[in-house]
This record gives C-alpha cells, sequence and structure tokens, in this order.
C-alpha cells in the first residue's frame, strides 16, 4: 500500500469512526434500543461512502468488498454506547447540551470524507471533470446524515438548518482546486480545518440559509 493509498483509507476510517460516534448519539437521544443505536450509527458512517460508489457505478460497493468500513462503523458505536452507559452509571457531568458532543463529531466526519469523495473520482479517472468531484465530494459528506435522518424520522438536517451542506461544498472546490498547487496533505489538512470551523461555527452560532414562509391561513 503507497503513501498516499494509506492516507486515503486511514482518512475513511477516521471519517467512519467520527460519523459512527455522532450517529449512535443522536440515535440514543430519540430512545433507540442498542440495537437500533448501532444500525444508526452504521449507516451514519457508511452511508455517504454507500452513496458515492453507486454514482459512480463501484459495483459492488467498497464497504462490501472491504467490510473493515463496517466492522469500525460497528465497532465505534458499541464503544459509544458503553462509553453513554458508564456516563450514566456513574452520572458524570456532560454539557447540558449533548447538540455540541454531536456536531463536533459530526463536523470532522464532514471533514475527512469531502476529501475522500474527491479522491474516489480522481481514483475512477474523472479528475478533469470538475463539477463530478464537487458534487461527489458533497454526497459523500451529506449522504450518512440524510439517511441517519429519515431513519429516525426528521427532515433531513442538510433540507432546512444550519447551512449543513455549504461547508462540504465549500470544501470540495477547495480541495479540488488546492490539491494541485499545494499538493495532496497540505490541501487535505486546509480542507479538513476548513470545513469543521464552518460547521461548528454555524452550529454554534446557528447560521441558517433565508428561509421562504408560506401561509396557507386565510
Amino acid at each position: 500500500m503507497g503513501d498516499n493509498s494509506l492516507i486515503f483509507f486511514l482518512s475513511e476510517l477516521i471519517g467512519v469512526v467520527a460519523f459512527s460516534i455522532a450517529g449512535t448519539l443522536s440515535a440514543l437521544r430519540r430512545e433507540l434500543d442498542i440495537l437500533g443505536a448501532m444500525i444508526i450509527g452504521c449507516v451514519t458512517a457508511v452511508g455517504g461512502g454507500l452513496t458515492r460508489d453507486i454514482i459512480l457505478g463501484i459495483n459492488p460497493p467498497s464497504m462490501f468488498i472491504n467490510p473493515v468500513y463496517t466492522a469500525t462503523a460497528a465497532g465505534a458505536s458499541a464503544l459509544t454506547l458503553i462509553a453513554a452507559y458508564l456516563v450514566k452509571r456513574f452520572r458524570v457531568r456532560m454539557p447540558k447540551d449533548s447538540d455540541e458532543i454531536i456536531n463536533i463529531f459530526d463536523a470532522l466526519g464532514l471533514g475527512v470524507f469531502v476529501t475522500v469523495g474527491v479522491d474516489t473520482v480522481a481514483q475512477r479517472g474523472y479528475s478533469q471533470n470538475a463539477f463530478l468531484a464537487i458534487f461527489i465530494g458533497t454526497v459523500t459528506c451529506i449522504g450518512g446524515g440524510m439517511m441517519r435522518d429519515i431513519m429516525l424520522g426528521s427532515i433531513p438536517m442538510v433540507l432546512r438548518k444550519q447551512v449543513y451542506a455549504v461547508p462540504c461544498t465549500l470544501g470540495a472546490v477547495i480541495y479540488y482546486y488546492g490539491k494541485p498547487v499545494l499538493h495532496e496533505t497540505p490541501a487535505v489538512i486546509i480542507t479538513v480545518i476548513f470545513v469543521i470551523t464552518m460547521r461548528v461555527l454555524a452550529a454554534h452560532f446557528r447560521w441558517d440559509l433565508p428561509k421562504i414562509r408560506m401561509d396557507s391561513r386565510k
């Protein structure tokens, strides 16, 4: 495994772990049982990659060819459940707003997966197609979160609040155009920091895109 392949692989695993933790915590907030929470954690972790592979015609998707991704997601989810149990068992003081914890891991997953998505397009031989690279980078970020929200019975966050997809798309643009100039490692670092920072700030300050409210009452 070359250096680039190793970096790509490790980046995916970091994103998988981060999204799995965020998904599991979201499920616990909705009072799902441990099996349901693990399923949500795994879906959140690998859903974006699954969507990416389907769009790019990677068949079977990489999550089935290399089960380490699903296994890592399941392991991270199980550890999150154990940690949550211990926190409750020993009454460890936690932040009043659990959204802050979820948003941190969610932001980390977004930052990592946007670079993974763009790199996957390049590996498939479409590196000159900027639109495809940026689109896939965004989809890889938001796909798992959308599946999580739908399974939990809510409108996906990407469609309603806190500029969820905007950091991903901007991050994909930065990485796609910055990589040839800055080279891979600096471009990855800059992109990940940008996406995480923008996502955390958006969540903290409740930045939302404008809405047009339709009042149906006469």
